[in-house]
């Protein structure tokens, strides 16, 4: 650093010059120096500005067992609880979903359920395309409305940690019996049409269309879907018949049960015959349909029963729960760092 700034070379000319050049050097070079010094000291001066504003946004406002939850972290957790749910949270209510999201994570690691970065980016982009959007949208939304992808996917973590660990830990109370589920059922009878219920035996058919076609590449691939389905009769002749068009791909079998599915979709299923084809839609691929090879009937398992065994189970998690975090901010060690409403 002295060489830098030339006092190492003015000591080297030293033993070199005589006393009238020594003069002539110490008086050019020593405005260079304190130059160099004033500019470093101003810089120091911007920096130790700029210190503040950062140190306040990321300011400690409570510890929770150790870890931080910074006035940053709640100005982010605000507006998104504000975009999601409409309302504009209390400062109470923001802090408690954050201290419950450390004690969630933390009790879950405790007992071997360490969410991977992996899982997180997958509901991340569940919640993306539940939207209708992709990941990097998803995030400019955030971004925009002054929330951020962190604390979305803090929250994410939390909940697959939470439930894998609450559901393994209480296993047991948090069975639903079938008679428990058939006694509800006669309690709130609701439509004939979701008493049976189907398991569908399909196989997806895709006409291919290059990533980044126009619009009207598609609609032409949707006429020979519908060309497609007006020939299309049975499983057996229909499925060879399409794999050997051209760019159009026959996938393996998949079973879905109308338990599992949207009511859309059950109607969509219900109203194509076995033997033919659902009706086209784009997808990222190109134009999908569904050949329907088989409806095969029960009872065991229907809409309804499904929807009720959801809602009794829903009710115990809730209950369990609560309870269980309850006791957890009981033993938690909750240091507050400034003065909050408790």
């Amino acid at each position: 650093m002295l060489a830098f700034l030339g006092v190492g070379g003015i000591g080297e000319r030293d033993r070199m010059l005589s006393a009238q050049g020594e003069t002539e050097v110490t008086s050019l070079n020593l405005p260079r120096v304190r130059w160099k010094a004033f500019a470093a000291a101003a810089l120091a001066a911007v920096i130790a500005l700029a210190v503040p504003l950062t140190s306040r946004a990321q300011q400690v406002v409570v510890f929770v067992n150790g870890q931080p939850i910074t006035s940053l972290d709640i100005e982010h957790r605000a507006k998104f609880i504000q975009m999601s749910s409409k309302k504009v949270p209390s400062r109470r209510e923001v802090l408690d979903s954050l201290i419950d999201e450390i004690l969630e994570i933390t009790e879950a690691k405790r007992f071997g359920i360490d969410v991977p970065d992996s899982d997180v980016d997958n509901s991340y982009k569940s919640v993306a395309g539940r939207m209708g959007i992709d990941e990097q949208k998803l995030t400019q939304i955030l971004v925009g409305g002054g929330a951020s992808e962190d604390t979305l996917k803090r929250r994410l973590r939390a909940q697959i940690a939470w439930t894998g660990l609450v559901r393994g830990r209480f296993k047991a109370s948090l069975e639903i019996r079938d008679k428990d589920v058939e006694a509800q059922l006669q309690l709130h009878k609701t439509e004939e049409k979701d008493a049976v219920g189907y398991e569908y035996i399909m196989r997806p058919v895709v006409l291919i269309v290059a990533r980044g076609s126009a619009d009207a590449a598609y609609e032409a691939r949707k006429r020979d879907a519908e060309a497609l389905r007006a020939r299309f009769v049975n499983c057996d002749e229909g499925i060879s018949f399409a794999r050997a068009l051209p760019d159009v791909a026959v996938r393996d079998q998949v079973s879905k049960f109308s338990a599992d599915l949207a009511q859309q979709l059950r109607d969509i299923l219900n109203g194509t015959a076995v033997g033919h084809l659902t009706p086209p839609e784009q997808t990222a691929e190109g134009v999908q349909m569904f050949a329907v090879c088989e409806k095969k009937e029960t009872k065991s398992d229907t809409p309804e029963m499904r929807q009720i065994r959801d809602q009794m189970l829903q009710q115990k998690f809730g209950a369990q729960a609560k309870r269980y975090l309850e006791n957890l901010r009981r033993q938690g060690m909750i240091e507050y760092k400034q003065q909050e409403d408790k």
